[in-house]
């Protein structure tokens, strides 16, 4: 956690977290505490909390237990919306949540047509 403090000093506003259920080694016991370490703040006065961005290999298997570990919504999800449909991308999730909330689902897309990166 030294660099992402040094990271977070210098200004960074996001930071990888590995991913849980990864296909490294690392546990996901650490990449919690990973993630929980971005979200707290550093400083009363200057917070420089920065947003936990999970990644590899990530689907919709790992939705529900990352928000379960972090009980928050502040990350970032990466994943591309039609890999991997077969063990549930995010694609799909986000179908299966057009069924549920009917007009409104939560989710925010980073897409560099709609000028979100």
């Amino acid at each position: 956690m030294a660099w992402q403090t040094i990271w977070r000093l210098a200004g960074a506003d996001h930071m990888h977290v590995n991913g849980l259920a990864n296909k490294f080694s690392e546990t996901d016991d650490s990449v919690t505490a990973s993630a929980r370490a971005c979200l707290a703040p550093m400083f009363a006065d200057k917070p420089c909390t920065v947003l936990p961005v999970f990644s590899s290999g990530q689907t919709v298997r790992q939705a529900h237990p990352t928000w379960a570990a972090l009980r928050s919504t502040d990350y970032k999800l990466c994943s591309t919306f039609d890999s991997a449909p077969h063990v549930g991308s995010v694609g799909r999730a986000a179908e299966v949540a057009a069924a549920i909330f009917p007009g409104w689902f939560p989710m925010v897309v980073a897409d560099p047509a709609m000028g979100r990166f």
